[in-house]
């Protein structure tokens, strides 16, 4: 329990953060496995597309500071790569 008014009010704060982050990276995790999946397909034109969002995904997901920088870099290159050594 807190001891203080303000750090009540700070348990309050990360809660709700907590909440909206977690919302974030599930949707990031829901994004990743559905390009994979069209990946997998051989669906090359969508998984493209699917690409596109999953990097924006990213970056907003890093500009604010759910995820970090370097991270979302990292899955970005990666799905990349995976992307163009995918068969046609």
């Amino acid at each position: 329990m807190p001891n203080t008014k303000s750090a009540e009010r700070r348990m309050r704060n990360s809660a709700r953060k907590r909440l909206h982050n977690r919302s974030i990276k599930s949707r990031l995790h829901t994004l990743e496995r559905a390009y994979l999946k069209l990946l997998g397909a051989g669906k090359k034109d969508d998984a493209a597309k699917a690409l596109q969002n999953i990097s924006s995904a990213f970056d907003k997901a890093a500009k604010n500071g759910v995820v970090h920088r370097a991270t979302a870099n990292r899955k970005k290159s990666r799905l990349a790569l995976r992307f163009a050594h995918s068969k046609a």
